[in-house]
């Protein structure tokens, strides 16, 4: 992971990372990556999390999708995985 902060106390900065999940999801097995790309303007977010094309393995090959991350006001993270996969 990379990342880099404003100079002013403006709340501001980027992250961006590359990384690997292995496991399953709905029952099938693989890995793939996911690429981040995080930017805070003045407090405001945005976050892009994406599935990297053609880095699944085994029952995950061919997945493609999204992953968003949501944090409430308490701080709690909510995690989504929007993706399809080959017939």
């Amino acid at each position: 992971m990379l990342t880099a902060s404003s100079v002013e106390k403006a709340d501001s900065g980027v992250y961006v990372a590359v990384e690997r999940f292995s496991g399953t999801v709905d029952g099938k097995k693989g890995s793939f990556a996911l690429a981040h790309r995080g930017v805070q303007a003045h407090g405001k977010r945005e976050l892009l999390i994406t599935i990297v094309p053609d880095t699944g393995s085994d029952e995950l090959k061919g997945i493609a999708g999204t992953f968003t991350i949501d944090i409430g006001a308490d701080g709690a993270h909510s995690y989504d995985l929007a993706y399809t996969l080959p017939d």
